[in-house]
């Protein structure tokens, strides 16, 4: 005998296996029109790599397919780009070096914690968060998503066949040599910025954000120190005990700095030779390096600065 409770209890049950099988369709179909969003804003090669490298569907997807993130039309890659020392020039004026001095005095408590604690001179880490952000006023407005996004996709496969096309011109006259050059430029690029777009979701996590909110150089680079997405995991200090690393609060910046330094190699009593290996791991331009070093014997009071003024100054940029 069927009671009326009985009765109840199957039409719920009838009822939840209703939802069940309506709910993923509408779920599946949802996911779908997401996904396919990806695809046509031209994202799909990096979303799958994420999503075969274990991120879940539900995060990435939505984000590539949000309307904040302009889609992906191509990255034209250059073969052998390179720094020029005209590109640092304004860095070394008097009055460059000037505001230095004055960033090194301003915020000399956490410089000199940072050097206290990680033993790299407050001068050499005020010479390299000057060159980056003059010292926090310009770490940049761009997009890092879709900075490092960008250049992750250097190899999906219509974007290399482009720079093939572009470097080694049409089928029948391509040297075999130039294409294998822009094949192993495309790989350094992914292989460099695919791990920074997948850390650059874990960084948004820690730092409880929206990853399209977070902003940077043109390259991805951010904060104060202009770190890269896996620097930050693996380097970001938490130096004023807030309970969170930002790199755009000056005590973490410069401990994050020298923290990044420290565990490249910097230790007390290295030839110039050596800090250079640490600094070209920092950036890998002997002009950087040069710059970094001579400012910091500026701040030192160890060096005069140059006479070359501003106007011959040109503003550093990332060459893909």
């Amino acid at each position: 005998m069927i009671t009326a409770r009985s009765r109840l209890m199957v039409c719920a049950l009838a009822g939840a296996l209703v939802l069940g099988l309506l709910a993923p369709r509408s779920l599946r179909a949802g996911a779908a029109d997401a996904e396919a969003a990806v695809d046509g804003r031209g994202w799909g090669y990096v979303v799958r790599k994420l999503i075969e490298d274990g991120k879940p569907r539900a995060q990435i997807v939505p984000v590539f397919a949000d309307p904040r993130m302009p889609p992906f039309t191509g990255l034209s890659f250059s073969l052998h780009p390179s720094e020029s020392r005209a590109l640092y020039r304004r860095l070394l004026t008097r009055g460059s070096v000037a505001a230095a001095r004055r960033c090194r005095t301003r915020n000399a408590s956490a410089l000199e914690a940072a050097e206290r604690t990680q033993g790299v001179p407050a001068s050499v880490i005020t010479a390299i968060l000057h060159v980056e952000s003059s010292c926090g006023r310009n770490a940049g407005s761009s997009p890092t998503l879709f900075a490092l996004a960008r250049l992750a996709m250097a190899g999906e496969p219509e974007n290399l066949a482009a720079n093939i096309e572009r470097h080694a011109g049409a089928d029948a006259e391509r040297d075999p040599a130039i294409v294998a050059q822009v094949q192993a430029r495309a790989r350094y690029l992914e292989e460099t910025f695919y791990p920074e777009v997948r850390a650059l979701f874990d960084v948004a996590e820690r730092m409880g954000a929206d990853p399209l909110t977070l902003r940077g150089s043109s390259a991805g680079a951010f904060g104060y120190p202009q770190f890269l997405p896996t620097s930050y995991l693996q380097d970001g200090v938490d130096a004023d005990g807030d309970g969170r690393v930002s790199l755009d609060d000056f005590e973490d910046a410069a401990a994050s700095c020298a923290r990044f330094l420290v565990q490249h190699g910097w230790r007390a009593g290295m030839s110039t030779s050596e800090r250079r290996a640490v600094l070209w791991q920092y950036n890998r331009s002997s002009s950087y390096i040069d710059t970094v070093l001579t400012l910091a014997r500026s701040i030192e009071g160890r060096a005069a600065p140059s006479r070359v003024g501003p106007k011959r100054a040109k503003r550093r940029g990332h060459a893909a």
